[in-house]
């Protein structure tokens, strides 16, 4: 997958110091041979557009390695183990294994549509992961690095199974903030047990959990804490060392990796109904699917050489700043307690918020990689989000007003308007060639000296910086047109020749932009380098202009943002969620809502309603259309339910609605309320229902 194919190692090229964490260039005359992760999203539900600001951000720097003729190879994995998936699994009524088959196939499928560039992609449930966990933990504990010990647990009666943490909320034992998960207070941060918490419920039956005693496995990352505290400087994002630096006041605490069955995961060799904790087996899970790569492809890959302490090769994860104790800490110890090599650095990003808020499923914000796409050019998104990355662990906002606007202005009105205002004159007055010489050298050798600079920003992460200045040059690209005016000097018979070697310069111009741009907009690129006639870009091509060189015929390059669009697919995600309620994810809280006093809660209408007959929504994936008897009028909700319920299932049956909910057009029709359910969403979505000799129309109090 290298980019450039066979035209060879880029000389004397430029790159950032051993550790590639700040912006100090250094020349380096041999190739570099790189290993990238991204973090390895959850294989218990689809990708959303979160998730694409780690996968563009990774995607773009090894794209430009490669295009600096760099080997820089990238792999990734969903993350298969634990409760989550087991209990999706057992709700879907299909094995975990099909489970994270199926979502790691759709998860290929939005890699490839956002062109994530990745060598391999594999699930943590492979036969790899599990011959390098083994021998992870054998070398581990043969060093003295595993402990173990007897530990309380949540424990559920019902479900017959221990509770992580994350699976008991109840209030906090400090503030007294209610619906708390079972490790720490939102509110007041505390952290705590899930037994500490005050009427504790268990997230999987709703039934109070026991506590039982169990053996544990832990390792010892304490035993570690000087050589952590050494290595960290120069490895990890500046902005990340005092956060560090608490952990390490705090005293490094000995890890669980051990979870009693029933648990989908690796069992612990020798152990009985004992199984690694899927943070133990997850970051191994990096290594596996590189080991994978190097069995199953013909890369000629060395295992050994990117994962011992050669310094011939470089290891980098990119991660999001909610996982950085695991991978700043845990995973180097763990790495160098098994003798291998730890990561030569740690690219910390933040949190993705849309419109300025958290994203939201109610105010549809909360948007699917595959629902955007189904409405919009991946490119648009990659750019957007470039256009805001920066080395820093700020998060980005996704304001979608911004995102039409800066898209259709730089895409569109600057860079594919250069090629569309040149590429008609050299088609009408030249036959689609390029002149043989070019008007302004100063002006292209200004555009090929800026590569430096720009190269430096995408080595440092810096892609804002990048962005402002490849789009400086767009301008300049523009105002050269502009002052020579082609289109009326064209009218002049005697400036034809002059008109083509201006027009020649512009498309030459807008041939550098596209080598800059090609790590943010690939799948434009691939389109102007159709029209460009040329071979796939490479860092280089931007120091030599082309003349004399024939091109295609100018087509549009990419459409103008539609705002339209991009209130459908608002609209779609709203839809998809806005005729239930479910409780919360473990893994992800949606919006914090706080209190509300007694006064604002019986505002709300909620009404016993009977399902009349319940219909598929065609052109809806998500939606069923309720109609439903209220006693004294009849109305029409669309309900988010139908990955759970099919519609002969439901008619007749006994709901609770929102009935003062203010109706909401659709495109499918207008939802006159919504019915209320709870669960996780997706396949685990319950109605809730009145108890038997409840009636239509009732007031529910």
């Amino acid at each position: 997958m290298m980019a450039g194919g066979n035209r060879g190692l880029v000389a004397n090229v430029r790159a950032g110091n051993r550790s590639y964490l700040c912006l100090e260039p250094r020349e380096l005359a041999e190739q570099r041979n790189i290993l990238v992760t991204s973090a390895l999203p959850y294989a218990s539900g689809p990708l959303h557009l979160g998730h694409l600001v780690e996968y563009t951000q990774t995607d773009v720097w090894v794209r430009f390695q490669r295009m600096r003729g760099h080997r820089c190879i990238y792999v990734c994995a969903s993350d298969a183990h634990g409760t989550p998936t087991m209990l999706r699994a057992e709700k879907e009524e299909i094995s975990p294994e099909e489970l994270v088959s199926e979502v790691a196939e759709k998860h290929r499928k939005d890699f490839e549509d956002y062109h994530i560039s990745v060598d391999n992609y594999q699930t943590t449930h492979s036969p790899e992961n599990k011959e390098l966990t083994e021998e992870m933990y054998r070398r581990l504990k043969k060093a003295g690095h595993i402990t173990q010990r007897v530990i309380k647990q949540a424990y559920d009666e019902k479900k017959n199974m221990f509770l992580p943490d994350r699976y008991v909320r109840g209030t906090c034992p400090v503030c007294s903030t209610p619906d708390q998960h079972g490790d720490s207070c939102e509110n007041c941060s505390a952290t705590y047990t899930p037994m500490d918490l005050k009427n504790p419920v268990s997230v999987v039956s709703g039934t109070t959990p026991s506590v039982r005693e169990s053996e544990h496995f832990f390792f010892r990352l304490g035993d570690f804490d000087d050589e952590l505290r050494s290595w960290v400087p120069g490895h990890v994002d500046g902005s990340m060392v005092n956060k560090l630096d608490e952990w390490f006041r705090a005293g490094l605490k000995d890890w669980d990796i051990s979870r009693d069955a029933p648990y989908f995961g690796f069992e612990i060799p020798g152990e009985s109904d004992k199984y690694f904790y899927v943070w133990f087996d997850a970051p191994i899970g990096y290594m596996a699917s590189f080991l994978n790569l190097c069995r199953t492809s013909n890369l000629d890959l060395d295992f050994n050489e990117f994962w011992s302490n050669d310094e011939r090769t470089e290891l980098y994860h990119f991660i999001g700043k909610d996982i950085v104790y695991f991978h700043t800490l845990f995973w180097p110890a763990v790495l160098s307690g098994a003798g291998y090599r730890k990561p030569s650095g740690i690219f910390v990003h933040g949190f993705l918020t849309v419109d300025g808020q958290k994203m939201s499923k109610s105010r549809g914000t909360f948007i699917m990689a595959s629902t955007y796409s189904k409405y919009l050019d991946p490119d648009y998104l990659r750019y957007y989000f470039a256009a805001k990355l920066s080395d820093a662990v700020d998060d980005i906002d996704l304001n979608l007003e911004d995102f039409v606007t800066r898209v259709n202005s730089d895409l569109v009105g600057k860079l594919v308007n250069i090629a569309s205002r040149c590429a008609g004159f050299i088609h009408k007055l030249n036959k689609d060639q390029l002149a043989d010489n070019l008007p302004n050298n100063t002006l292209f050798e200004e555009f090929s000296a800026a590569e430096k600079d720009i190269a430096a920003y995408y080595e440092a992460r810096n892609y804002s910086k990048a962005l402002r200045q490849i789009m400086a040059l767009a301008d300049r690209a523009n105002q050269y047109i502009d002052k020579e005016k082609p289109w009326i000097q064209a009218k002049d018979s005697t400036q034809i020749e002059h008109v083509v070697r201006v027009c020649s310069l512009g498309i030459n111009l807008f041939r550098t932009l596209m080598v800059y741009l090609k790590p943010v907009v690939p799948g434009l690129t691939k389109r102007a380098e159709e029209f460009l006639n040329v071979s796939p870009l490479v860092w280089s091509d931007a120091e030599t202009p082309l003349v004399g060189h024939p091109v295609k015929q100018f087509k549009s390059l990419l459409e103008r943002v539609d705002s339209k669009k991009v209130q459908a697919m608002v609209e779609d995600t709203r839809s998809d969620f806005s005729a239930s309620t479910p409780l919360e994810d473990p893994n992800q809280k949606e919006d914090g809502l706080g209190e509300i006093d007694i006064e604002l809660f019986s505002k709300i209408d909620l009404r016993v309603a009977r399902i009349v007959k319940a219909s598929l929504v065609e052109g809806a994936d998500k939606l069923l259309k309720l109609q439903l008897d209220l006693g004294s009028e009849k109305r029409n909700v669309f309900s988010g339910i139908r990955s759970a319920y099919d519609p002969e299932d439901l008619d007749g049956r006994l709901v609770v609605v929102v009935a003062n909910l203010k109706p909401r057009k659709m495109r499918f029709g207008t939802s006159q309320g919504m019915v209320l359910a709870g669960g996780p969403g997706g396949e685990d979505i319950y109605l809730l229902s009145p108890d038997s000799g409840a009636k239509p129309g009732m007031k529910v109090t």
